[in-house]
């Protein structure tokens, strides 16, 4: 089937719905290809996710993926597996369902694969997050005070923020070589070539590592690029702070322990990073 837009956004998501919605609005609102497919995956949710998906899949124009009691559980990268394997659209856009997109986010993304043709690439926003875990800015990601645009999404400005990415991306035009979290824009055939992510790290935690990892030693390319900017909420759709008195939710924590083993189980030793913190080779 054709379409007339080269890509498509894909989200997984697990009991995120209030950070969900905004992720979708802004999406639709903001994205330069606004009717572009969108897929979302919504694994074991009980928060009323996959309700209101259904109640607004034709006012957002939405492919659902709904899976209401998985045995075996995929996770966000086996989600983010299974929104690939539904892509029909050259490109792949994924995102995170704790962002929300600046104005032609997407189309700024797509620009760059014009520079680079024919290698195997991903293509990634710059992020601007709360300061919730009391870290400090770093390469393509720039930590603010909690009350900038809001840390929260009851308090989250929206107009604020959008006024300010439009402001970050005028004054700032670069390029770093680094990927910032599994999401940004990827040809569909350079993800299908390296297989997704691997189901052992399942339900979350190191599955980006591992990921990068794999298209590193295969010589992929990754461009952070500062005119296209997202709101990150900062890991909303998998820590769940907010209903764990600013502490990890327990799922979180249990997959961080299990997946360091795993990690060393199938690479034999920790990773390496550089010095913008972004995963190398040996």
């Amino acid at each position: 089937m054709k379409h007339s837009s080269p890509l498509t956004f894909c989200i997984s998501t697990y009991n995120n719905l209030p950070y969900l919605k905004l992720a979708v609005h802004s999406v639709r609102k903001n994205s330069y290809y606004k009717d572009a497919p969108f897929i979302i995956h919504a694994e074991n949710c009980t928060d009323g996710t996959n309700e209101w998906l259904f109640e607004n899949c034709d006012k957002y124009n939405l492919t659902l993926l709904v899976e209401p009691k998985n045995e075996i559980v995929r996770g966000i990268g086996g989600g983010m597996n299974i929104c690939a394997e539904h892509t029909e659209t050259e490109y792949i856009m994924f995102l995170h369902s704790d962002f929300y997109v600046s104005e032609n986010w997407d189309l700024e993304c797509l620009k760059i694969f014009d520079k680079y043709p024919n290698i195997p690439m991903w293509v990634f926003s710059h992020r601007i997050q709360p300061n919730i875990f009391n870290e400090n800015s770093r390469a393509g990601t720039l930590i603010v005070p909690n009350d900038y645009f809001g840390a929260y999404h009851d308090d989250f400005t929206p107009e604020t923020f959008l006024q300010y990415a439009q402001e970050f991306s005028e004054l700032n035009d670069f390029e770093i070589e680094l990927g910032e979290g599994v999401s940004g824009l990827i040809r569909k055939k350079d993800w299908d070539h390296i297989g997704g992510n691997d189901p052992i790290f399942s339900p979350t935690s190191w599955e980006d590592k591992d990921l990068f990892l794999q298209m590193v030693i295969q010589d992929y390319k990754f461009v952070l690029i500062s005119k296209s900017v997202v709101w990150h909420f900062g890991a909303r759709g998998s820590h769940r702070l907010e209903e764990n008195n600013g502490k990890s939710a327990q799922r979180q924590i249990e997959a961080e322990r299990k997946n360091v083993v795993n990690w060393l189980n199938k690479w034999g030793k920790m990773p390496m990073f550089n010095e913008n913190g972004f995963i190398k080779n040996w």
